[in-house]
């Protein structure tokens, strides 16, 4: 991904980037270093992770995908993911303009950065660890690896469903 050339992502000569494409990027990523995640995982405070999963040792790491300047420059809770892992990364597409990362306003010492497309990913700048407290890491990782069954019992039977549980 090195040398692919830079295209603000935002440009009308960009390849057409989403979420989902960004996220099976740093999906692959992460499974290369067993780091296993989740999509879409809801957190006791109300808010939504993008991507969280477990790493080899058991830390948590919270993925915010963003695929666009304005949706990056406009996400004022992103802050709240923060309680919720010992990692936090910024996940974007290759050519978005990261520059807006590197301001106070985005605590730059306290997040990692990913860049990545629909194939794959390269960590720009790795997330210092932050470490949770071990009861909530422990209840974090209980509730992921609930969801992880849920999710997978639904794929081999979808009547198996129930809506009105989280993950």
């Amino acid at each position: 991904m090195a040398d692919a050339p830079l295209v603000p992502a935002d440009s009308p000569a960009a390849p057409a980037l989403c979420a989902v494409d960004v996220a099976r990027g740093i999906g692959r990523l992460f499974a290369r270093n067993d780091i296993w995640c989740l999509a879409e995982v809801p957190l006791k405070n109300g808010r939504r992770a993008d991507l969280m999963g477990i790493d080899a040792k058991g830390l948590v790491v919270i993925v915010e995908i963003k695929v666009a300047r304005a949706d990056l420059l406009g996400d004022a809770k992103w802050p709240d993911y923060l309680d919720y892992c010992d990692r936090f990364y910024w996940g974007l597409p290759l050519g978005l303009d990261r520059a807006p990362l590197e301001s106070e306003a985005f605590r730059p010492a306290s997040c990692g950065v990913i860049v990545a497309d629909g194939y794959d990913a390269e960590i720009l700048r790795p997330a210092p660890l932050d470490p949770l407290a071990p009861a909530r890491r422990k209840a974090l990782v209980e509730q992921l690896a609930r969801a992880a069954m849920r999710r997978h019992m639904v794929l081999r039977d979808p009547l198996c469903s129930t809506p009105d549980l989280p993950g």
